[in-house]
């Protein structure tokens, strides 16, 4: 109702201004060509219906039947008085009359025939559902269309293809975002663009003028002028200042009427004063700067050079020219004025160059009220190029509730999250809390579950940069910042000195923790890497990252089986390693389920291979990377990697070589790990799968691994096995629904999930310490050694192999997997858990509906 009431006061107002133009144009338009005066044509209006626009005539009377619907350059159609009309707009006139009738609005989506109309038909059902407009965002691009058509070999399908598509984009913008403040910018933008006048009111990224430039353009030629000579104009500007302020600072002396005495001794001192004042501008370079920075620095500069001139032309007149009779009070009057002036005219640039009406802003609300919060806020409200608007605080300190830090509200506690969220609608959610544990992370990200709002968050304090700005350091949440814990990063001196000089070979270097590995150990000064791999591919990705960091030099890889104990004699042999990385395995569950042989070759084998390879060839450290399936296994690949566990404790009864073991949980980010499933799963637009509702997994990151490794190996303790203090498992659900939520998507709404039921060998949770195991602090405080409560029985080990290899070389899966029973008696099936009621998708059907907190 009230755009309505502003558009009919608008018309009424401009056509009671302009009737005498009117009738201006309406005669040069009679005396120039035959025809009516007004051009109308049906167009689409508000709910497809179509009306009759009005426009003066610029055409010649047949002009439809002479071309098609659109205007191409120097279309010969177009008269004289046309191209002027067209040229300033004054064409479009009388569409007051189809604003005050309410077929149209001052500003809105531009009015199309029908036959556009049918083209886009699903793309108008949505913008026609509001008045078209005088003007709008497409009016404003293409405000010179047709010498755009005209530059094209097809103009039609350019129109068709390229502009009318892009003018559908810029009306549905303007249908989502209507507001007044969106109005009042277009209709200053298009007076701007009409005057040539190059300053940016509506700041949009799609609203870049489409328009050649031609050489009639007054306005471009006239800043190139301006620019060129602006130095000596600046100087000009400021002695006509100078003067003014003297003959003002006069005039108000003596109330408006300066005595005839009086006017003498203003003209016998200006000449003086001028150059004086002058001579002080270019002392202090008040003629260089660039008026669109102007800063308090500035005004320092201009007050300084107006009262140290002042002094001296007080001096001047006294002590030199010996006038006696000049007023004291000018020389106070003067330097007030003219410093009001010189910096008066300096603002205005400056308020313009600030002076954007409409720039669309992604609405934020930030969690936190401290120090952080408010530099947040700080920058996005002191950059005028910023595009974040900040809507509220959240904060937890009950003195901080609903007061205002430059001017933005604290709107309540962390707990009131959803009901805030319901109400304000922010699109982004911003945590500047000073230290952001997991836990606290996860509780966000459950109250933000159901709106689709993205998160992100600064770095922690050590990692601020002091020196950028913070806004440009905000970044997304990750998925390891959701992990059970904070992230153990461990790195002593020690690692280093275990490292550094010496030689170091690295089973399965092609793989998630084996790459790592490599990369970590290159960078620890070693005499040499030698990167054992069976798949070239994965051996040449990680030799060539390598190389190119400039360590080719450290890099030995070597393609190779760790079942093949020839092959592994002769490497080992050769480069002489003094630590071996044991990380060559199969580790993909259901893949394990379907080919039990191979896993026994490649697990227990390899393992065996690689170990009593190490002891012929005086390997002082071995360290076999294990995994939390190895605890009470309920799948092959568990019960492998627990065979293979008691071949290194077997080992280390009858070695001097040092042999270990470490187990971790699963690995983010490793090849075949859920969350590459999960991300691929996003992309395609879903569903998520999750086998089921409370399926729960220890997490880790992969340089968190890859340290575990490290420092268990500086341990050193023969026969130990060590596991990472990894908190508490998180559910596999909760990991989905999170990086959905952080992929920009309302689980359950835009992307399902659904249970598809546990796979062969999969048991709910995992365990890192078995049933007859402790887990005891190490000297190291994140990594816990494991002691068993018994004496494991490891002198079967070597028989029980044998007999297993043999079944696994014969392809006798049965057989094998009864040996492999045999050997690890915890191996057993999981328990069965009822999946028939689990088995579907998750849906979110609704928003939660909350109740705003009363302020």
């Amino acid at each position: 109702m009230i755009k309505r009431a502003v558009d009919i006061l608008v018309a009424l107002l401009a056509l009671s201004l302009t009737w005498p133009l009117w009738l201006l144009v309406a005669a040069l338009i009679k005396l120039e060509s035959p025809g009516p005066v007004f051009f109308t044509q049906r167009r689409m209006g508000r709910n497809v219906r179509p009306f009759s626009i009005y426009k003066f005539r610029t055409m010649v009377e047949d002009a439809e039947t002479r071309g098609g619907l659109i205007t191409i350059g120097q279309d010969s159609r177009v008269t004289k008085i046309g191209a002027v009309l067209r040229r300033t707009k004054i064409d479009e006139l009388p569409q007051l009359w189809n604003i005050l009738i309410g077929d149209m609005s001052l500003v809105g989506p531009r009015p199309e025939v029908p036959r556009y109309v049918d083209m886009f038909a699903d793309a108008y059902a949505d913008i026609l559902t509001v008045r078209p407009g005088l003007t709008d965002l497409a009016s404003l691009k293409y405000i010179d269309e047709a010498t755009v058509l005209a530059a094209s070999d097809s103009p039609d399908e350019e129109y068709v293809t390229v502009i009318l598509p892009e003018k559908i984009k810029l009306a549905r913008f303007y249908v989502r975002h209507a507001s007044t403040i969106l109005d009042l910018a277009i209709v200053a933008q298009t007076v701007l663009c009409l005057l040539k006048i190059p300053l940016v009111v509506c700041d949009l990224p799609d609203l870049q003028v489409t328009r050649p430039a031609q050489a009639s353009d007054f306005g471009p030629r006239l800043v190139a002028l301006v620019l060129k000579w602006r130095r000596p104009l600046i100087v000009l500007l400021e002695v006509a200042l100078m003067v003014l302020a003297n003959y003002l600072a006069f005039w108000l002396r003596f109330d408006g009427k300066i005595p005839e005495a009086e006017w003498g001794t203003f003209l016998l001192v200006l000449p003086w004063l001028v150059m004086i004042r002058t001579a002080a501008f270019f002392m202090f370079r008040l003629n260089e700067g660039l008026w669109r920075y102007t800063s308090l620095w500035d005004v320092r500069n201009i007050i300084v050079g107006v009262m140290s001139s002042t002094v001296v032309l007080y001096a001047w007149t006294r002590w030199v020219m010996e006038v006696t009779g000049y007023p004291r009070s000018i020389f106070i009057i003067d330097a007030m004025l003219l410093i009001g002036f010189v910096a008066g005219v300096r603002l205005p640039r400056r308020m313009l160059r600030e002076a954007v009406i409409y720039r669309p802003r992604k609405t934020v609300l930030i969690i936190g009220a401290g120090d952080r919060g408010e530099r947040i806020v700080r920058e996005m409200k002191l950059n005028p190029t910023s595009r974040y608007q900040p809507i509220g605080f959240i904060d937890d300190h009950a003195s901080l509730r609903y007061k205002r830090i430059h001017g933005v509200k604290v709107l309540g506690p962390r707990e009131d999250l959803g009901p805030i969220l319901s109400a304000e609608r922010p699109d982004e959610v911003v945590l500047a809390l000073p230290h952001v544990t997991p836990d606290v992370l996860r509780q966000i990200m459950s109250a933000i579950g159901p709106f689709k709002v993205s998160v992100k968050m600064l770095p922690s304090m050590q990692d601020l940069l002091g020196d950028r700005s913070v806004v440009s350091q905000i970044r997304s949440v990750a998925v390891e910042d959701l992990l059970a814990r904070a992230p153990v990063h461990l790195k002593t001196d020690a690692m280093v000195e275990m490292v550094a000089g010496r030689r170091v070979l690295i089973t399965g270097a092609g793989g998630s923790i084996g790459s790592e590995l490599s990369r970590q150990i290159a960078a620890m000064r070693p005499e040499c890497v030698v990167l054992y791999e069976r798949h070239e591919n994965s051996l040449y990705t990680i030799a060539k990252e390598l190389e190119d960091q400039g360590l080719a030099s450290l890099i030995h890889p070597v393609l190779g089986d760790v079942t093949d104990r020839r092959r592994l004699m002769e490497t080992m042999t050769r480069y002489r390693p003094a630590i071996v990385f044991h990380a060559a395995a199969h580790k993909h569950v259901p893949l394990v389920e379907l080919n039990p042989s191979e896993a026994l070759k490649n697990n227990c084998l390899g393992t065996r291979i690689a170990a009593e390879t190490a002891d012929r060839c005086g390997v002082e450290r071995f360290v076999l990377i294990s995994t939390d399936k190895a605890v009470n296994p309920s799948s092959v690949m568990g019960a492998t990697k627990r065979a293979a566990e008691l071949i290194v404790q077997a080992m280390a009864d009858r070695s001097t070589t040092r042999f270990l073991t470490v187990r971790f949980g699963n690995v983010l980010g490793s090849n075949g790990s859920v969350l590459l499933r999960f991300q691929e799963q996003i992309r395609a637009g879903g569903p998520v799968t999750v086998t089921h509702p409370d399926i729960r997994r220890f997490f880790m990151l992969i340089p968190e691994a890859v340290h575990l490794v490290l420092q268990a190996a500086t341990l050193g303790e023969q026969g130990a096995t060590y596991v990472l203090d990894m908190g508490e498992q998180i559910k596999v659900l909760d990991l989905a629904r999170n990086l959905i939520r952080l992929s920009g998507f309302v689980p359950g709404r835009e992307i399902p999930i659904r249970f598809v039921g546990l796979r062969p060998g999969e048991k709910l949770y995992e365990e890192l310490v078995g049933t007859d195991e402790i887990a005891e602090r190490s000297s190291l405080g994140k990594i816990l050694r494991i002691r068993r409560l018994g004496e494991a029985d490891v002198s079967r080990v070597a028989g029980m192999m044998m007999a297993m290899e043999a079944a696994a070389y014969l392809n006798n899966a049965t057989k094998a997997i009864e040996r492999l029973r045999e050997l690890v008696p915890d191996f057993r099936q999981p328990d069965k858990v009822d999946e028939v009621s689990v088995l579907g998708t998750e849906w979110v059907e609704e928003e939660p509906a909350y109740s705003v907190p009363q302020q």
